[in-house]
């Protein structure tokens, strides 16, 4: 049998010993000498530290740039958001603001069956911009004009809208969601620091053929009134000074 020495110390092995006449199956393998436990332990180490030492360097830099690949998009995407607002809402082909705050009124198409599915609001030189982008088909109609209370549709019930005066915006060819298939805007009222004379949006939903919004304003400050397609939009700029 092959004799092991003590842990530490050199180990020799021994394989089967050929004794003479007893046949080619029998041989004998020379002693194979080894090095000490710890000595092979400790070489390990010492030439696994580099390895691992190289593997940890190069992560953080795989990582960062991985990282940055991702986040490159979602960055972009979110400062196009912000910088989009309502500065192309079709100014250039605006009709010119009027010097008085007379109502302002269109027909919509003969198939004209849209739901509003959002509402943005914007500051802009020398107005305020609210825009109310619909689905569905066809061109609506509105009726826009300054009214002493606001009151829900149906019910006649108040409705709260912050300001001194109450731009009442009132779109015709409506349908409701389940006849246009699109989803209706749902958003509370929307409010921006940034605009002069525009000081509350309040939504107040669709009611037989019509949708209806509420404009707070800090008094009755002329206003026009267009509609512009891709998507089908109704926007509604209010001048920052009297006529």
């Amino acid at each position: 049998m092959g004799a092991r020495s003590s842990p530490g110390a050199e180990e020799t092995i021994h394989g089967p010993v050929a004794h003479p006449g007893a046949g080619a199956d029998c041989c004998e393998t020379p002693p194979v000498s080894t090095r000490p436990r710890t000595a092979a332990a400790l070489l390990c180490v010492l030439l696994a530290g580099p390895l691992l030492a190289g593997c940890g360097e190069d992560a953080p830099e795989t990582s960062a740039s991985s990282s940055a690949t991702v986040e490159e998009p979602a960055t972009a995407a979110a400062s196009e958001s912000a910088s989009a607002g309502t500065e192309e809402e079709g100014t250039a082909d605006a009709p010119d603001l009027p010097a008085d705050v007379e109502p302002d009124t269109a027909d919509a198409s003969a198939d004209a069956r849209v739901t509003v599915s959002d509402i943005r609001i914007g500051a802009h030189d020398g107005f305020d911009r609210v825009v109310l982008e619909v689905g569905g088909t066809g061109t609506p109609g509105w009726d826009v004009r300054y009214v002493d209370v606001a009151a829900a549709q149906g019910t006649g019930d108040p409705v709260d809208v912050a300001g001194d005066a109450v731009l009442q915006v009132t779109l015709t060819g409506a349908g409701y969601p389940y006849d246009t298939g699109v989803e209706e805007y749902a958003g509370g009222p929307l409010t921006s620091a940034d605009t002069t004379v525009l000081t509350d949006v309040v939504w107040g939903a669709t009611y037989e053929g019509t949708s209806l919004a509420f404009l707070g304003t800090a008094g009755q400050y002329p206003f026009r009134v267009y509609s512009l397609t891709g998507p089908t939009r109704v926007v509604v700029d209010i001048a920052h000074a009297a006529g």
